[in-house]
């Protein structure tokens, strides 16, 4: 991701302890194939203290690579898995603090729409650019076989209208370290709890980390 300076003005003090989990819930990042999604995640989690989860490591772990499933068993059984992880994920925060990393696909699934209601989604921003490096260096994604950055633009131009749907907040990352841009979300989650639990009604808009 390439560096880059991008402050996010602060409307309020960065959270001295971890965020409120009430006004919360799990929190949730979604975004394309490559965008960073576990990098910062994990960051994010580390800096708050919470648990993380990334729910394709997790089908992994259970069932095999995601290329395997894909060959033997096909995508839609892969979605099922997919499916079942964010479901057992989301529950399981529900009773604890937790970052939550969803694969690129996972918000196509009308289930984990209904699911995500109950958790604070960030949805991470970027363009083709900022993951073409990241996307050649791994070839083992099964849906970016042959043209790979093709495939890409395909998937997220059919994809992105729903991460905006989702989204409580958006997170830039077209610029920043994996540290600097979890910083920013985490002053944006701050901020955001503020709101909340001030009972600031939510603006028309969804909020967009600067």
């Amino acid at each position: 991701m390439p560096a880059g300076n991008n402050e996010q003005p602060s409307a309020a003090a960065k959270p001295a302890a971890t965020p409120a989990a009430e006004p919360l819930g799990p929190i949730v990042l979604i975004g394309p194939m490559a965008v960073g999604k576990s990098a910062i995640g994990q960051q994010l989690a580390q800096h708050l203290g919470w648990a993380f989860v990334d729910t394709d490591a997790v089908v992994v772990a259970q069932h095999g690579t995601i290329a395997e499933i894909f060959a033997s068993r096909g995508e839609h059984a892969f979605r099922e898995m997919e499916a079942r992880a964010v479901a057992h994920a989301v529950e399981d925060a529900r009773r604890g603090q937790a970052v939550i990393s969803l694969g690129g696909g996972a918000v196509l699934d009308s289930g984990t729409q209904q699911l995500l209601g109950r958790c604070t989604v960030v949805y991470l921003e970027c363009d083709a650019e900022t993951v073409a490096e990241r996307i050649a260096r791994n070839s083992g994604r099964p849906l970016l076989a042959g043209d790979a950055m093709g495939r890409w633009r395909t998937l997220f131009a059919t994809r992105q209208p729903v991460y905006e749907r989702l989204a409580d907040l958006v997170l830039d990352v077209r610029r920043g370290s994996i540290p600097e841009l979890a910083h920013r979300l985490e002053d944006a989650l701050g901020e955001y709890v503020a709101a909340k639990s001030a009972a600031v009604p939510a603006p028309a808009a969804t909020k967009e980390v600067e």
